[in-house]
């Protein structure tokens, strides 16, 4: 009952403003995962490529390359780890200091809300932000799986599990991306959520703009463009 009563503090827009912040995210999320075939996202295009890379991987001799690139990806996948570890410790001290929160704020918007009122609206934050830091840490450790995998495909491109071990790791490294990518998509969200701190109009306009800059980078930025280009060779994207 004491948490209902908190609630009322909060008005119809705001339960709209968190519904759609919520539902943009939920929904981007599928839509480019989960791409119309006539018109796939670029996470559906590299999905392809990374399988291509993990073809090319068994015919070469020397597979320094391959250990580095996969590094690197892991670094990646490191450093947002510690950068959102971070965030979420600054989140956690506005909480423990919100009388300056609300100050800054009094100055930003109009009447007084009580504490309890911020303290939620930073909890989304943070519920945003720990949601990137799992999938960080998980996407860098299946990184590392794929490695290993990586590792154990024979010399031999005519070993019979030469093959079928490049494609368990390309699916690896693919599901990887994936959880990188979704932890990118929560720290956008993390950012967009900040907005409510100025009121539901705020946060419905920022939910919009955020949702609207990752459909066009997943599905009419230039680099979808080239991706889609053919390749003389076979293109991944025909596959």
């Amino acid at each position: 009952m004491i948490w209902m009563d908190q609630l009322t503090h909060f008005g119809t827009l705001d339960a709209v403003a968190l519904g759609a912040l919520v539902g943009g995210w939920l929904l981007i999320g599928l839509m480019i995962e989960n791409p119309p075939r006539t018109r796939p996202s670029v996470t559906a295009l590299m999905a392809q490529y990374r399988r291509e890379w993990m073809v090319q991987m068994v015919d070469r001799e020397a597979r320094i390359f391959d250990a580095q690139l996969l590094a690197s990806l892991r670094q990646g996948t490191a450093f947002f780890a510690s950068a959102t570890l971070i965030a979420i410790g600054g989140a956690l001290a506005m909480l423990g200091d919100l009388d300056r929160v609300m100050g800054i704020a009094d100055d930003l918007t109009p009447g007084q809300e009580p504490i309890i009122v911020w303290e939620i609206k930073i909890m989304v934050i943070l519920v945003f932000l720990t949601n990137a830091f799992l999938k960080f840490v998980w996407s860098n450790r299946l990184f590392g799986y794929c490695a290993v995998i990586m590792a154990s495909v024979p010399n031999d491109p005519a070993h019979p599990a030469a093959p079928r071990r490049a494609r368990k790791a390309a699916e690896i490294n693919i599901t990887a991306a994936r959880g990188f990518n979704r932890g990118l998509r929560a720290i956008y969200f993390a950012l967009t959520s900040a907005a409510w701190l100025l009121g539901p109009v705020a946060l419905i306009a920022a939910t919009g703009f955020t949702c609207l800059m990752l459909l066009r980078r997943e599905f009419a930025s230039q680099s979808r463009v080239v991706l889609m280009q053919p390749d003389m060779t076979g293109s991944p994207t025909e596959s």
